[in-house]
């Protein structure tokens, strides 16, 4: 392990799951925390590495464990002991029912820290039904508001839900309990769930909705693409730009070098929107995105040009500030954020499950003997 980045000395178990958990310990390793997956039995293929292109699976080691083996959840309980953090993300009750929900755990070890990952949340109704991203954001008054005027709810691929209200959280959570607990010196269980981190990050919206500044109507309101200086524009070559000329510098700027003769002091005049929204519209079909970006280079209008996710690795900013980095052949997104002292890092390509059971048992606290009789009763592969 790197043993760099403001959580190096941490120790976290991961148990097995998709999505938010994995990009909750990817964050937690980039930051330098030592992270251990424990993977299924079931998934260990025979194959060491996989291909570095997993992105999310980076920066960790794996240790293959059939919970359901009458030894399983012991070796898991051993790993606790030696454990800061443990995250998982199984529907409520289903780490209790397998031997290692927080009671157990936390018998073991009085300080672990607890992080549990679940859509709706550990109580309430819809508490035990399955559900994806989609669902929870619906649900938290989120996906009402995404799309064009007049047209579909539009899905923000899985951002929203799985990563930002869910697995940026709990790694949130996960640090703020480590830091509670240098005071108290005991650890507790972190409840997070998808519905409430997206309905959190929608936080300044449900403000303007109350104080009666939001529209229930999509597409219509400052933010969603329903004002005519704050969206996307097509342009001659089927490519897209940005402009967010929200304050009234950066509008005032935008109305001289597109020539608009418009009145300022009307910016924010709802009804002239879709009029306006039009006539930028037809402006920008007139040149390619690549023109524009020349055209706009050195104005102050808050302008930026749609790209792939190819293209965002070659942009010359990204480039300049190492956004995007070669793993094995792989372009990864880099550890985010920044720190001046203590940097974070990738420490490792992707794994296989099951690939360090040996090492990392033995540095974990099992001995040699252990680890072997393990694997002969197949509670560890």
């Amino acid at each position: 392990m790197s043993g760099r980045g403001p959580l190096a000395g941490v120790r976290v178990l991961e148990l097995p799951n998709i999505g938010p958990i994995q990009f909750a310990g990817m964050v937690l390793s980039d930051l330098g925390a030592e992270v251990l997956r424990v993977d299924r039995v079931a998934d260990v293929t025979g194959e060491t590495f996989v291909s570095p292109y997993a992105v999310l699976d980076r920066g960790r080691r794996s240790v293959a464990v059939d919970l359901k083996h009458e030894r399983g959840p012991e070796t898991v309980l051993r790993l606790v002991e030696a454990a800061d953090v443990l995250i998982e993300g199984m529907r409520p009750g289903v780490a209790e029912r397998l031997g290692v929900g927080p009671e157990s755990c936390r018998a073991r070890n009085p300080g672990l820290v607890y992080g549990r990952m679940t859509g709706w949340g550990q109580d309430g109704p819809l508490a035990h039904d399955p559900g994806h991203d989609i669902n929870y954001i619906a649900l938290a008054g989120v996906l009402h508001h995404i799309g064009p005027a007049g047209g579909p709810p539009v899905p923000p691929i899985n951002l929203l839900g799985d990563f930002g209200g869910g697995g940026l959280l709990l790694a949130l959570g996960v640090v703020s309990a480590l830091l509670e607990r240098e005071r108290s010196g005991v650890g507790q269980v972190v409840d997070t769930a998808m519905v409430d981190g997206a309905a959190l990050l929608m936080s300044i919206f449900y403000g303007l909705d109350a104080m009666g500044f939001w529209s229930e109507d999509r597409g219509t309101n400052l933010l969603d693409g329903g004002a005519h200086f704050y969206g996307a524009y097509e342009t001659s070559d089927g490519k897209w730009v940005s402009i967010a000329s929200y304050e009234p510098k950066f509008y005032a700027e935008l109305v001289r070098v597109l020539e608009l003769d418009l009145p300022l002091d009307q910016q924010m005049d709802k009804e002239q929107w879709p009029a306006l929204k039009e006539r930028l519209a037809a402006i920008f079909r007139t040149r390619t995105r690549d023109e524009w970006v020349e055209f706009f280079d050195g104005h102050e209008v808050c302008f930026a040009p749609v790209l792939t996710m190819k293209e965002a690795q070659a942009h010359p900013h990204n480039v300049a500030r190492d956004v995007f980095v070669d793993v094995e052949g792989a372009p990864h997104p880099a550890a985010a954020p920044r720190f001046d002292r203590t940097p974070g890092a990738i420490s490792r390509s992707p794994v296989a499950p099951g690939a360090d059971s040996d090492s990392a048992l033995t540095d974990w606290g099992f001995g040699a003997d252990e680890v072997a009789e393990l694997r002969a009763d197949g509670a560890i592969a």
